[in-house]
């Protein structure tokens, strides 16, 4: 608690010397960040933790182990975002334009189409074809036969999870973001917490390795669930969910729905897909090179964080301000959440570049690992400003509802331009992990290119939801 009552005192401080714009962009997302960035530390902790087990081989094969298994994960979890992104555009826009009758039965259409659709295939395809999908991604036998019981594991918290991103998604489109950051603050301390004694066998229970990862993992997923839904339920909130109201399918909400939701589902299973297509290339390496790579895309999804919080902040000042009908205001709110973004992205890389040999030691003691580790850590480094500025202006586009030409930058950059390079450099040319990600750094250029031409553009302003 201190240390909260000190970030908000200092944030204070800060907020009182920004113009009203940035103020609004900060209000939101600073709950956000801490959120993500806290979340992000402690998965870099559960990562730590596996790359620290008794036994190198074994460390490493759960390191790769979790690092295959995030694959289909992230996809199931992108399929469902990307159908809370309309959420968020609608909530965010009938606000701004005080429709806020419409607010629930948008959100009930979201979390009912979300789990029936995406939630309930995927887990049953990755419960059935866990060791399948892992031997497909380029998993070798024994990270495979490690693998698979904390694959089912995950899969089972990621039915409670679905609910959770729903949830989330409607309370940010609001600009309620507090709440979100507090409860996943609880669920991921919890995780952690539950990690270190069952991962290592504290206070006389038996060390269950990455099976206890797992486990904890579950838990706290369920307990992030509970909490949200009792926020939603209680009355409390813009965002209600009562269960007494009758339900009506909605033509207007389903026509929305789909004309963004379905080229937002198309730009993350084309980012998932070349993701996974890239994790195949480097999974080549060998389980070393690929213990380092799993250590620097954890590093890589903490650099995301500033940006995530903006692009979030923006969506929702976006959508508010147009259904306001106030689109220059939506777009200085975006250029607010920009200039912002890029100010923090810069620290990181700077950080990143010169304390890469400390971070990647954290990760893991094994010299090979830590060196390919730095390797990728400095190109990261490069990487930050493209990346901050794409997602924070990716996310106001995504506010306006406008989603195709965020799903045409990630077609161009991840499927082109990552897969391409990534079988040049590291194939043809023998570059290794450097070539990897270098590979990386032109797809994030190419991204930020056509993102930002498409803002500039102006179009999004003018796009209607019904």
């Amino acid at each position: 608690m201190n240390i909260m009552n000190i970030v908000k005192q200092a944030y204070s401080k800060w907020n009182d010397k920004l113009s009203p714009e940035s103020s609004k962009v900060a209000h939101i997302a600073w709950p956000v960040l801490v959120e993500v960035l806290l979340s992000s530390l402690f998965s870099m902790v559960d990562m730590m933790m596996l790359g620290n087990i008794p036994g190198k081989e074994l460390a490493n094969q759960s390191v790769a182990a979790v690092g295959i298994v995030n694959q289909p994960l992230y996809v199931g979890i992108a399929l469902i975002q990307s159908l809370n992104v309309g959420g968020t555009a609608m909530i965010a826009r009938y606000l701004g334009a005080k429709q806020n009758d419409r607010i629930e039965q948008s959100f009930k259409h979201v979390i009912l189409l979300s789990f029936t659709l995406l939630t309930i295939p995927t887990f049953l395809i990755c419960q059935m074809f866990a060791s399948q999908i892992m031997v497909l991604l380029g998993a070798q036998a024994p990270v495979v036969t490690l693998g698979v019981p904390y694959f089912r594991l995950i899969m089972t918290g990621f039915l409670f999870s679905s609910f959770s991103f729903s949830f989330t998604a409607a309370l940010r489109g609001a600009g309620e973001t507090r709440t979100p950051m507090r409860i996943n603050l609880i669920a991921n301390f919890t995780n952690v917490i539950g990690n270190a004694v069952l991962i290592y066998g504290l206070f006389g229970l038996p060390a269950l390795g990455i099976v206890g990862a797992g486990i904890s993992t579950a838990v706290s997923n369920v307990l992030a669930f509970i909490l949200l839904l009792r926020h939603v339920l209680s009355g409390k909130s813009q965002i209600t969910l009562k269960l007494r109201n009758k339900f009506r399918f909605s033509k207007d909400t389903i026509y929305n729905l789909v004309k963004i939701g379905v080229p937002a589902s198309g730009e993350q299973l084309v980012m998932r897909a070349g993701v996974m297509i890239f994790v195949r290339i480097v999974a080549g390496l060998g389980t070393t090179v690929f213990a380092a790579h799993q250590i620097a895309l954890s590093i890589l999804a903490l650099s995301f964080n500033p940006g995530m919080a903006f692009g979030i902040a923006s969506a929702s000042l976006v959508g508010f301000s147009l259904g306001n009908k106030e689109p220059d205001m939506a777009e200085k709110y975006s250029r607010s959440a920009r200039h912002m973004g890029s100010i923090v992205s810069t620290g990181i890389a700077v950080v990143f570049f010169v304390l890469a040999p400390q971070l990647a030691g954290l990760f893991n003691k094994d010299p090979e690992v830590i060196r390919n580790a730095v390797l990728a850590l400095r190109i990261i480094a490069l990487i930050q400003p493209f990346q901050s500025s794409q997602l924070i202006l990716a996310g106001a586009l995504r506010g306006a509802g406008d989603t195709f030409w965020t799903l045409i930058a990630t077609i161009a950059g991840v499927l082109v331009i990552r897969i391409g390079l990534g079988l040049l450099f590291v194939n043809y040319l023998g570059w290794g992990i450097v070539g990897a990600w270098s590979a990386v750094l032109v797809d994030q250029l190419i991204r930020w290119v056509i993102v930002y031409g498409r803002f500039r553009g102006g179009k999004w302003k003018h796009i209607v939801i019904r």
